[in-house]
C-alpha cells in the first residue's frame, strides 16, 4: 500500500464517484479505476459496490476512517518539523475565563513569557461558552473553561480546580445567618448574576426554575469586583465560586455554601483533539500544568 492508492482511495470514497475523483485528483478515470483494483487485489477484499451506484462495503466504510486519519499525520509531519525548529518564536491565541483568570494565570503567563520572550500571547477573556465557540471556529488555540464531560470526544479537557459556588449576601441580610442557603431562600431577593455567556449562569436558573420561581435579576456582570460590590451597597445577592470568595476584602460581605447538591465551578485547559497542536501550544500547557498542580500532557497527543 502506497499514499497514491490511499489517497486515491479517499478521493472516490468522498465523491462515491470514479468520475469526479478523477477529475480531483488530475488523472483519467481508467487510471483510477486501475488504482483502486490494484488497492482491492493487495488487501484482497472489496472496498466499492460497483452497481448500481458507486457505494462503499463495510470494510472500505472502516478503511476510509483509518485513511483520513493517516493522512492527517502525514501532513502534521512538515508542520510538526517547522514548529519544531521555530519553538522560541510565534504567537498562542489563548482564552482566559474572565471571571477566575486573574486567581491564576498573570505569574503564568509572566514566567512563561521570561522563558519564551519571542512567543506573543495573544489573551482573549470571556466566559466559557464564547471561548468554545472561538476553539470549535479554530480561531483560538488553547482555551481555559468549564469541563464537559459530554464534550470528551471533541476536546482533551486537563482540569486544574473544582470550587463550590458560594452565594454572596451583605452581612445586613437575614440570609447572613444561616449556615448554607437553598434557592428556594432567593425566591425573593434581587440576584445580580454572571453573563450569559458563562456556564455558571445556566446553571443558577436551572436552580431557581427547580425550586419553582423566575429569578429577579437587577444586573448581569463577568466583573467579581463588580458583583462584590454590589453586594457590599445591599443592592442584592450574587454568586463567586469559593476560590475567588477566598480573595474578597470587603468585611460586610458573608459568602455561604449552596445546599447539597449544590454547583462547582470545574476549570480546565482545553484543546480540541482534531487540530494538530503546535509545539509552542504544548510547551505553553505543559508549563501550565506544572504550576497549577495538574497532569502534564508530554504522552497525551
Amino acid at each position: 500500500m502506497d499514499l497514491k492508492q490511499l489517497k486515491t482511495f479517499i478521493a472516490v470514497a468522498e465523491h462515491l464517484s470514479f468520475t469526479k475523483a478523477a477529475e480531483v485528483l488530475f488523472m483519467t478515470q481508467s487510471s483510477v479505476s486501475k488504482v483502486i483494483k490494484s488497492f482491492e487485489d493487495e488487501l484482497d477484499t472489496q472496498l466499492f459496490y460497483r452497481n448500481p451506484k458507486t457505494e462503499l462495503t463495510e470494510i472500505g466504510k472502516s478503511i476510509y476512517k483509518k485513511g483520513i486519519n493517516i493522512i492527517k499525520q502525514m501532513d502534521s509531519i512538515p508542520l510538526e518539523v517547522e514548529n519544531f525548529q521555530e519553538l522560541k518564536k510565534g504567537g498562542l491565541k489563548i482564552g482566559i475565563a474572565q471571571l477566575t483568570g486573574a486567581s491564576f494565570f498573570p505569574k503564568i503567563m509572566g514566567e512563561f513569557n521570561l522563558m519564551y520572550p519571542n512567543i506573543e500571547l495573544l489573551l482573549f477573556e470571556s466566559g466559557s461558552k464564547q471561548i468554545e465557540q472561538k476553539l470549535e471556529e479554530g480561531k483560538l488555540d488553547i482555551g481555559i473553561m468549564v469541563t464537559d464531560p459530554l464534550k470528551n470526544h471533541i476536546y482533551n479537557f486537563m482540569e486544574f480546580v473544582r470550587s463550590p459556588l458560594m452565594v454572596l449576601v451583605n452581612e445586613k441580610s437575614y440570609l447572613a445567618m444561616k449556615k448554607e442557603i437553598g434557592f428556594g431562600d432567593l425566591r425573593d431577593e434581587k440576584l445580580v448574576l454572571f453573563r450569559e455567556d458563562f456556564k455558571l449562569y445556566d446553571d443558577i436558573i436551572k436552580g431557581c426554575k427547580e425550586s419553582s420561581f423566575e429569578p429577579n435579576i437587577i444586573c448581569k456582570s463577568s466583573q467579581r469586583e463588580f458583583i462584590t460590590g454590589m453586594v457590599s451597597s445591599d443592592l442584592g445577592v450574587g454568586f463567586l465560586p469559593e476560590i475567588i470568595c477566598k480573595e474578597i476584602n470587603k468585611k460586610n460581605v458573608k459568602y455561604i455554601p449552596l445546599k447539597e447538591p449544590g454547583i462547582f465551578l470545574e476549570l480546565s485547559i482545553a484543546w480540541r483533539r482534531d487540530r494538530y497542536l503546535s509545539h509552542a501550544s504544548r510547551e505553553w500547557i505543559n508549563f501550565a500544568a506544572k504550576k497549577l498542580g495538574a497532569e502534564p500532557i508530554e504522552n497525551s497527543f
